[in-house]
């Protein structure tokens, strides 16, 4: 005995279908280098006064103390992140931990970006060192802890799940 359809029926092979496409859905949140300054901090507030070291002939940026406040409700949160390489561990395979920075050359040519405005990425999947200088997206849940390292004091912390070439749109 055939028995006839009914709505039930017709809403579990709905939801069915929509199965795959919510699969594909990206677990990470995008976010943009602005997100990861409190709320109500303005990013003008976060860089004092400087002066010019001589010795070595650069700036040294003052940070307040608003630079160094992370935004906690990012904290454990699974993001995408852009941004570019500053290496610290390579070897055969590539870059295995680095720096993520908002502009190119950051920590290099130029002073470092505030504690607020710097990522510390570790990766067991390295990065293949002839992609060091191209734009990244990052994916992991994003740590907001402080760390120091031999370039810069650092605000957050992310082991990395996923790197991919950043595309222009």
């Amino acid at each position: 005995m055939t028995r006839n359809p009914t709505r039930r029926d017709f809403m579990v092979v709905a939801a069915a279908a929509l199965l795959p496409r919510r699969a594909l859905a990206s677990p990470f949140r995008e976010i943009a280098w602005e997100d990861l300054i409190p709320e109500g901090v303005p990013y003008g507030e976060i860089i004092g006064p400087g002066q010019i070291d001589a010795i070595n002939d650069t700036w040294v940026p003052q940070f307040d103390k608003n630079a160094s406040m992370v935004n906690t409700t990012l904290d454990g949160k699974p993001v995408k992140l852009p941004g570019y390489i500053i290496p610290f561990d390579t070897g055969s395979g590539g870059v295995t931990s680095f720096m993520l920075v908002p502009y190119v050359g950051a920590c290099i040519h130029t002073p470092p970006p505030p504690p607020n405005q710097l990522v510390f990425v570790t990766t067991d999947t390295p990065w293949p060192s002839e992609s060091m200088w191209d734009p990244v997206w990052v994916s992991g849940r994003l740590s907001a802890k402080a760390m120091s390292t031999q370039i810069a004091e650092v605000g957050y912390r992310i082991a990395a799940e996923k790197i991919e070439v950043y595309k222009w749109q």
